[in-house]
């Protein structure tokens, strides 16, 4: 499965689920959290489990992010979506691993009860939206069901209390890099993909795709969008380009000549096993099809 393009659409806007359905985005994720107001959250969850059921060929490719655990609406949100066999699931606010064996748990017995493959309704975790997530974002490695990590700024300056995360230049300060890079290592230390996190000016395509593009060369495999507009970029900015998949296939093919090697010459430098590693994640994403 393609992890490039997760792309929010509310639960209670059946056009924009629709449209973003029917575009390119990798990943649709129906929102029943931050873009729902609480009297019309029973509503969207009518209407997230109603597109579900008439449009079956989607559901996989359909993420719902629930309410966060320490809140009342969670259980309510899956009670009601889980019989629509959602493609996956994204936590937000999340605290700890903890959090993930809570909703495995609860994914468990909602899936015997409708009839779905036990174990097979994958999640996505949004790793910093409280400050004390940052303190246990190595401690995912093999939590049930996770697919990827992914983390916020918003909420997370809210945790905090700061009234900005930005400088005057507008990149994020330290925290919020902080927080990036607590993203990309606990991914890695799980073994699973990176997904960098929104950009709100949905109209700066440029910046938008500048930012990508350095994400991706520190490591992020994908990156949410909250605009249909981005969604193409994005695809664009972390797929690999053809001379990046000819040099990966070069340096892969050079090793396998040389099974034995540690170090091989190449283009006036050296190449080890690193180049070869890295060549082969590369390579490796040109077939999530």
């Amino acid at each position: 499965m393609k992890m490039r393009s997760w792309l929010f659409a509310p639960g209670d806007s059946e056009r924009k689920m629709e449209k973003a359905v029917e575009g390119a985005a990798d990943v649709v994720i129906f929102d029943l959290e931050d873009a729902v107001a609480i009297e019309n959250k029973p509503q969207a969850r009518r209407m997230v489990r109603d597109f579900l059921e008439a449009n079956p060929d989607a559901r996989e490719r359909i993420f719902v992010r629930v309410n966060p655990l320490d809140g009342p609406h969670t259980l309510d949100d899956l009670a009601a979506i889980m019989p629509g066999k959602p493609g996956g699931i994204m936590l937000p606010k999340a605290y700890g691993r903890q959090d993930v064996e809570a909703l495995d748990k609860y994914l468990s017995a909602l899936e015997v009860a409708n009839g779905i493959e036990n174990g097979s309704t994958p999640v996505i975790v949004l790793l910093t939206e409280v400050a004390e997530c940052m303190f246990h974002a190595g401690d995912f490695k093999g939590a049930p069901r996770l697919v990827a990590l992914t983390w916020g700024a918003e909420d997370l300056a809210d945790s905090i209390g700061a009234s900005t995360n930005r400088n005057p230049d507008g990149s994020f300060t330290f925290t919020y890099e902080l927080a990036r890079s607590m993203c990309l290592l606990g991914a890695a230390t799980a073994g699973i993909p990176a997904i960098e996190t929104i950009q709100g000016d949905f109209r700066d395509t440029e910046g938008l795709k500048t930012r990508a593009e350095n994400v991706r060369r520190a490591g992020f495999r994908g990156m949410l969008a909250i605009h249909p507009a981005q969604v193409e970029v994005i695809n664009e900015a972390f797929t690999p380009g053809d001379e990046e998949i000819a040099e990966a296939r070069e340096i892969v093919g050079l090793f396998e000549a040389n099974p034995g090697a540690g170090t091989i010459g190449w283009k006036g430098g050296m190449l080890d096993r690193p180049h070869l590693s890295r060549a082969r994640q590369l390579l490796s994403q040109i077939d999530w099809d």
